[in-house]
């Protein structure tokens, strides 16, 4: 019953919205971890910070397809430009490391256009309880809703790029699946890859993936799996495991790494350079 359920769900979402027929409409492997004690001990308490942007970003609403509005912090190119990058948060929320991060992004890649996405409709959580709340509570139609709804934002001319940490990478290489012909390139920071190879198929970029080796969760297991996968599915990617602990590049976490942080940093922009032109 519950397999059919799915099935009907993902038909009525292909058939009534617009993007990929490939929906994700159940909880994946990291929203079903959020409960678990352990993950959430991983998982440090951030140092708060506030973020003032210096190049001009706001908080954006744009539509999407099941009614609703969704948040994003934009970012706009000083040029027009086809290019844009979507930045994805941690399980934190769209926070002020998160807008930060997207600010970084902009100065370092030049001309692009960038959306940092809201995927908790307003939440934002400051402790490991309303985080791992808001991360396994989201609706799998709820999020994708959201992010065909920023896809089309975007424009459909637009060619998009993705990026995210935590439970943003995981989102990041869902949201590259769900651009179809119009994803270019995908960096996820130790989120839970998808591991259905006939989605990996649909993917229009290779995929650069930064893992922490010391984790338990997005275990070296879960990573080897995912290359496997994406080598089954006849698609790029390129993976680099530090010996670092789950979001090793938070400066805001007491986990922080620093020299693993320039160099994922280093091999994201580069990534980023080389296919954003």
């Amino acid at each position: 019953m519950n397999k059919l359920f799915t099935v009907f769900a993902c038909l009525f979402v292909s058939t009534f919205t617009f993007g990929q027929s490939c929906c994700f409409v159940t909880k994946d492997e990291m929203q079903l971890m959020a409960s678990n004690k352990a993950f959430m001990r991983s998982h440090k308490l951030p140092k708060p910070y506030q973020h003032i942007s210096k190049a001009g970003g706001e908080m954006i609403t744009f539509a999407t397809p099941d009614g609703q509005q969704a948040n994003a912090f934009f970012i706009k190119a000083a040029k027009p430009t086809n290019y844009t990058l979507f930045v994805f948060q941690e399980w934190w929320g769209l926070n002020d490391h998160i807008k930060r991060e997207a600010e970084h992004f902009y100065t370092d890649l030049g001309n692009v256009n960038v959306l940092a996405i809201d995927m908790y409709d307003g939440k934002v959580a400051t402790t490991r309880e309303e985080a791992g709340k808001y991360m396994g509570g989201a609706n799998p139609l709820r999020l994708e809703s959201i992010i065909k709804g920023a896809i089309a934002y975007a424009g459909p001319k637009a060619k998009i790029a993705t990026v995210g940490w935590c439970f943003g990478g995981a989102l990041s290489l869902k949201a590259s699946i769900l651009a179809g012909s119009q994803a270019t390139a995908c960096v996820m920071y130790y989120g839970m890859p998808v591991k259905d190879v006939e989605q990996l198929k649909t993917l229009n970029t290779d995929v650069l993936g930064l893992f922490a080796g010391r984790e338990k969760f997005i275990s070296p297991a879960v990573v080897k799996e995912f290359e496997d996968n994406m080598k089954l599915a006849g698609k790029g990617i390129q993976i680099k495991s530090f010996d670092a602990e789950h979001a090793f590049a938070n400066p805001s976490n007491p986990a922080y790494d620093k020299a693993a942080t320039e160099e994922a940093w280093k091999l994201a922009t580069n990534y980023f350079k080389a296919r954003l032109n």
